[in-house]
């Protein structure tokens, strides 16, 4: 189902936008043209000195991770108890008990062995991996290959979800599985809080305590169920109807991949099955979220200059939400060749004043 139809069949309209109109929107190449990479076009003496993490602080958790397609993804939101995605499993990732993993594509699985050791190692919890059920016996072939390698079995539990099914992480949080589409299985999450709230008729009455639980021991409900989806991760993911399910666009926190920014990367993210902003601009109007957070960028692609594009690009529309490019919140270390500290170690005592101290 084309990626228009299925969103109507959800009462969503994802846009009137054609790609005429977002192109006539977009810088032409004497506006600013693409810098070459993710660097821009940077001095090729000065390099990042290390993969730094990114750092963003939403109203539900902070969101720590590093996304470069292709290269490595992973994303943790520490005080919600998850990570989406392993990457190569950085150290930090290690405090969450649940990795989410959306599908198995190296940049995003690499790390899940490493992940499940260490946490033994250390002395953690067993960790918990939910993932596609398509995927769920080639997942724990890997876990058990790795495991015949270091000669022990790895402690971990596995959890394969289709789509539409949840699993409860802890009481009052949900993650619920969303279809996404990419080369491979794949799955996107949302992180639901669920509340029990009095029914509005009865809250109305304001009944006393003793009477409320009197009619909870006879068996009637008094409450009704309410989630909220606080925070969903597409992973990697084309059109389709992701962007347009209620899980995804009512989420206070979106993170969503949009890989492509360059008009001839248009078929690139098709043949990937990967978002171009033109597809992500096509979405944009019917996005409820507080914060959509941009994952996933291709290294062919300086992120500044992308955020540029899409601010351009989605200048005309009459309510957007607020936008970030994770990977604009890494650390600033550099490096540039020829300047780097002078290693001067203290010069070592000589033979007699070593005998003379130890006298």
């Amino acid at each position: 189902m084309g990626a228009m139809s299925t969103a109507a069949a959800h009462g969503v309209v994802i846009g009137t936008m054609t790609d005429e109109k977002i192109n006539s929107n977009l810088p032409n190449a004497k506006a600013e043209a693409a810098p070459r990479n993710l660097t821009g076009d940077r001095d090729a003496g000065q390099t990042p000195l290390l993969p730094a993490l990114a750092c963003l602080k939403t109203a539900y958790s902070h969101i720590l991770g590093y996304s470069v397609a292709g290269e490595e993804t992973v994303i943790q939101a520490p005080e919600l108890n998850v990570v989406f995605d392993i990457g190569k499993c950085p150290r930090p990732v290690l405090t969450s008990d649940f990795c989410l993993l959306t599908h198995g594509h190296m940049d995003h699985a690499a790390g899940l062995p490493y992940y499940l050791s260490q946490r033994f190692f250390q002395g953690m919890c067993p960790g918990t991996v939910i993932c596609p059920r398509p995927i769920a016996d080639a997942v724990a072939a890997m876990i058990d290959a790795f495991g015949r390698l270091e000669g022990k079995a790895i402690a971990h539990r596995l959890i394969p979800l289709s789509s539409g099914e949840e699993f409860e992480l802890r009481k009052g949080l949900v993650v619920r599985a969303f279809p996404t589409f990419h080369t491979v299985e794949s799955l996107g999450y949302t992180l639901i809080d669920r509340r029990e709230k009095l029914k509005p008729e009865l809250a109305a009455q304001q009944l006393p305590g003793h009477v409320l639980r009197d009619m909870k021991a006879r068996g009637e409900k008094i409450t009704y169920t309410l989630d909220i989806p606080i925070m969903a991760y597409t992973g990697d993911t084309a059109m389709a109807e992701t962007l347009a399910h209620p899980d995804v666009r009512e989420a206070r926190v979106l993170l969503t991949e949009c890989t492509f920014f360059e008009a001839s990367h248009r078929r690139r993210a098709s043949v990937g099955r990967h978002l171009h902003l033109n597809d992500f601009l096509q979405a944009l109007p019917s996005l409820q979220n507080e914060l959509v957070v941009i994952t996933h960028v291709s290294r062919r692609t300086y992120v500044p200059w992308a955020r540029r594009t899409l601010e351009r690009a989605a200048a005309g529309m009459a309510f957007t939400p607020k936008i970030e490019f994770l990977m604009e919140h890494t650390q600033k270390l550099q490096v540039v060749a020829g300047s780097a500290a002078a290693f001067n170690p203290a010069p070592l005592p000589e033979p007699a004043e070593i005998n003379e101290a130890e006298a």
